[in-house]
Parts: C-alpha cells; structure tokens; sequence
C-alpha cells in the first residue's frame, strides 16, 4: 500500500484481539516518535504505558467507561512534562521560569505532536489506535491514578492493540473546507452548507438526529454530545487542575498590554 492509500484509509480502531503488544515493539514505537518535531528540543512530554487489568479498570470511569480502555493491550496517557527539564535545569545550576501558561502551551503542543507521530506509526506496523477525547474532563482523577508530579498533566490518551475489526469510516470535509490561499477566506452561509452537505447525508449522521430527538445534526453537537454547560464545567476542572500542577496563568488583563510595551522599548535600542 503506498503512503496516500494508508493515510486516506486509516481507520480508528475500538475492538482489539487479546494479543500482547511485545515491549520491544512499543519502545521502538516511541522510539520513532521521538524523532517528531519538538520546541526547541526539549521533548516536553512522557507517555505513560499502562498494561496493569486493575489500573485500567481504575482509568476506565475517568473515560467515561469506554469499553476500548479496558479492550485494548496498553492504554497510552500522553502528558505535557516540565518536569523532567525544570530538575534538570536546576540540577545544572540553571534557573527555569516554565510555570507559566506559555510553557504549558509549548509543553501540550509537543505532546500532540510526538502522540500523533506514535499513532501514526504503530499503525503503519499494523496496530489499531483509538483516541479518547475525555483525556483532559478527568486529568485530575488520572493524574492520581498515574501519581503524576508537579508540571505534569494528561493532555491526551490512546488505546493501542492489534484490532479485532475494522474500523469505520467516518468521512471528513472536503479539503477545501480547510485550505485557505494566502490569507483566511471567511464562509459564506452557501459555503457552509454545501461543505457540510455530505457530513449531513450519512446515514450514521441521520441515526444520530433520529437518536436524539433533533432536527439537525448540529443540534446533536450542541445539545447532546458538546453541551456549553458541560465544557464549561470541564473547562474550570481543567483550568484549576492546570494552576495546581504549578502552571501560573495570566489573571490581570492589562499584564499584557504592559509587557507589548516593554517588550516595543527593548526593540527600540
């Protein structure tokens, strides 16, 4: 299979066989995504590799008991991580200021992108891979779970396992959906409405409305699956979470607008 059928064709994966990932294959797994790009090469995350029946069992209600995290061979929590750099900085006589929300944003998006180069790659040898999206609803029951240490938070979660089935395709927008030429071209109602047309016509799409008493598809995301009530419940756990691990975050609005103009003097030299 050539790189554009794969990627076009890849599949999440919920359903594994009762197979053993050997550790071997993981650590050359991570291996490979270590090479991902990184901030400054600073690697800012760990990945804890969770195999344990009865911590999978502790994790499952912190994703809202799906049943691929206790299905899967290992559970994979991703986390954004300081730590490790700031004990290594002071170690060296060094003084880091990273507990900040700049550094926490530089950790998660390293995260993301080594997570996404571990999907990538472990299903290129095969693997099925399934991310849970309910990471950072329960990031402070997982964190005690995982003993996690200050400057260490879950930002994402896969499960990992050779699948038992195959996956279903969910359909994506069209490309041109996404791709603006040289600067952002807004939507008109038109465009709207013609890119999110084939999304509409599913019939898992039309099950969904039907399921949940709506008219519309969009009403099952913001009624049922996305809720404003519920993100922002879970924004504030997060949030709250985020501020205990050691991460500051900007509170006085005019903090800002008083660093640009420092930041404009010092330019100026």
């Amino acid at each position: 299979m050539d790189n554009n059928d794969f990627f076009r064709n890849r599949r999440t994966i919920r359903v594994y066989e009762k197979r053993r990932v050997s550790d071997e294959l993981l650590r050359e797994i991570a291996l490979e995504a270590s090479h991902a790009p990184t901030t400054g090469n600073m690697q800012l995350y760990s990945m804890v590799a969770t195999r344990d029946a009865e911590l999978k069992a502790q994790l499952a209600p912190c994703h809202f008991n799906q049943p691929s995290v206790e299905g899967c061979d290992v559970l994979l929590t991703f986390c954004a991580d300081y730590h490790r750099f700031v004990r290594w900085c002071e170690l060296n006589d060094a003084a880091p200021g990273y507990d900040n929300f700049q550094s926490f944003m530089t950790a998660v998006l390293d995260t993301v992108i080594f997570a996404q180069q571990f999907c990538t790659a472990a299903e290129m040898r095969g693997l099925g891979c399934c991310y849970l999206g309910t990471t950072t609803y329960n990031a402070p029951q997982i964190a005690e779970i995982l003993e996690l240490p200050e400057l260490v938070v879950p930002v994402t979660t896969l499960t990992l396992g050779y699948p038992a089935a195959e996956g279903v395709d969910c359909g994506r927008l069209p490309v041109e959906a996404v791709i603006h030429t040289d600067k952002y071209s807004d939507y008109s109602d038109a465009d709207i409405r013609r890119l999110y047309a084939p999304k509409e016509a599913r019939e898992d799409s039309k099950r969904f409305v039907a399921e949940n008493g709506k008219s519309t598809l969009a009403q099952v995301f913001t009624d049922v699956r996305y809720t404003r009530q519920a993100n922002e419940h879970f924004s504030k756990v997060y949030f709250d979470f985020i501020k205990s691990r050691g991460y500051g975050m900007p509170v006085n609005t005019d903090e800002p607008k008083q660093q640009n103009k420092i930041v404009a003097k010092s330019n100026q030299r």
